[in-house]
């Protein structure tokens, strides 16, 4: 009898689904082509949302990516498995992180039996990060994560680096439960003096020691709900973040490798000699490689922090890739479509009735789809029709 007086929309999920079927509606043909197309639209606008004001950003980050190894991460509600698809992402995160943060480095940590274990150290090296990830696919998974460890195992590697860089903590935590040896909160007390941002993405359900040690340190934190929004919230952590206003700025000493010297007839290679980022493994033993200009050190890969010397290596590529970071493409105007324009002048697409707003440079005054203006915020970082005509652009006034 009390199942016969059940609401049958006492469930959350059945009313989301009626209100979504509820906006759904078709255009005179019978067709929601329009809709979706405007439902992509706000998810675009919504991900190259602008930033406002100005804001200085942390360039030269230092992130330490902690991985749940818990029983928990055997769980099959994102497929194949929360673990299996994990790696799957982190591998895709990290050639993305080094791709929007080429003066970075990134080490990867494993919560696992109470423990924090090191899976690599702090690098550039993207192949040798892709490669330790890859060889997890086949551990066990086992035992409770310990995020009080995991966070004191964080601030001994990030306390002794430079000022200069941003030190920052990504935790992928899906474990509902943490076993800690002590008082957590002295921890994230200690974390946020230090000045560690920490982020944390949820693979079940939100867990209020990690709110609480994202708001405390300044980080973000989100539940994932499929692993499409898991890739987005992963993605969403390769943008520097904003740096704190009460440090200084100041000057850092770089410096410019260049590759070992041949005899000026050319008759002799370079001597082969052993790099110092493979130097435990006794690896990276050849003639090819960098020079560190102060130490004569050699290495491998760029950019990495001198072991002898601690001057910071880059080459010219990797600080013009950071420049639109800097200086971002100024946000499109949307307006409506009146026939001011036939054609999108990113993709040439001619534009139709279902486009109804159309997305102007405020500089060049040139027309685009919603398509071509997410990919230059998203992609290109800058204008194709300012950078095809910078002399007309370059001093353009703001006008009608």
């Amino acid at each position: 009898m009390a199942d016969d007086e059940v609401d049958p929309k006492e469930y959350r999920w059945e009313t989301g689904y009626e209100k979504t079927w509820e906006a759904i509606k078709e255009d005179e043909d019978g067709l929601v082509e329009g809709l979706v197309a405007e439902f992509a639209q706000k998810a675009a606008r919504k991900a190259a949302a602008p930033r406002r004001g100005p804001v200085r950003l942390g360039m030269m980050r230092h992130l330490l990516v902690a991985v749940d190894c818990s029983e928990a991460m055997s769980c099959q509600d994102i497929k194949p498995t929360r673990f299996l698809c994990t790696l799957k992402l982190l591998e895709r995160f990290i050639e993305e992180f080094f791709d929007q943060n080429p003066l970075s480095q990134l080490g990867v940590v494993l919560m696992k039996n109470k423990r924090a274990e090191r899976l690599t150290e702090m690098s550039g090296n993207v192949r040798k990060h892709i490669k330790a990830v890859q060889g997890l696919s086949n551990i066990a998974l086992a035992g409770e994560p310990s995020l009080q460890n995991t966070l004191e195992f964080a601030s001994r590697v990030l306390k002794p680096l430079p000022g200069h860089a941003s030190r920052e903590l990504l935790v992928l935590f899906a474990s509902l439960t943490t076993c800690d040896p002590g008082d957590i909160t002295t921890t994230i007390q200690s974390l946020k003096t230090d000045g560690i941002r920490c982020s944390v993405i949820g693979l079940a359900a939100e867990v209020r020691i990690c709110k609480k040690l994202c708001q405390d340190t300044g980080g973000e934190y989100g539940v994932v709900l499929d692993d499409v929004h898991y890739r987005s919230l992963l993605l969403e952590c390769t943008a520097p973040p904003a740096r704190a206003r009460s440090l200084d700025a100041g000057l850092v000493k770089m410096g410019f490798p260049h590759a070992p010297p041949c005899d000026q007839d050319n008759s002799a290679p370079p001597p082969v000699t052993q790099c110092m980022c493979h130097l435990e493994e006794g690896e990276g033993v050849g003639t090819e490689g960098h020079l560190c200009p102060q130490c004569r050190s050699k290495y491998c890969s760029l950019p990495a922090q001198c072991r002898t010397c601690g001057l910071t290596l880059a080459s010219a590529p990797h600080l013009a890739r950071s420049y639109h970071h800097l200086f971002p493409v100024e946000p499109y105007e949307e307006i409506p479509n009146e026939g001011q324009a036939q054609y999108c002048f990113g993709c040439l697409r001619p534009f139709v009735e279902l486009d109804k707003e159309l997305h102007r440079c405020p500089r060049c005054r040139e027309h685009y789809c919603w398509e071509c203006a997410s990919a230059v915020a998203a992609t290109l970082h800058v204008c194709p029709a300012c950078a095809s005509r910078p002399h007309l652009y370059q001093r353009l006034p703001d006008h009608e």
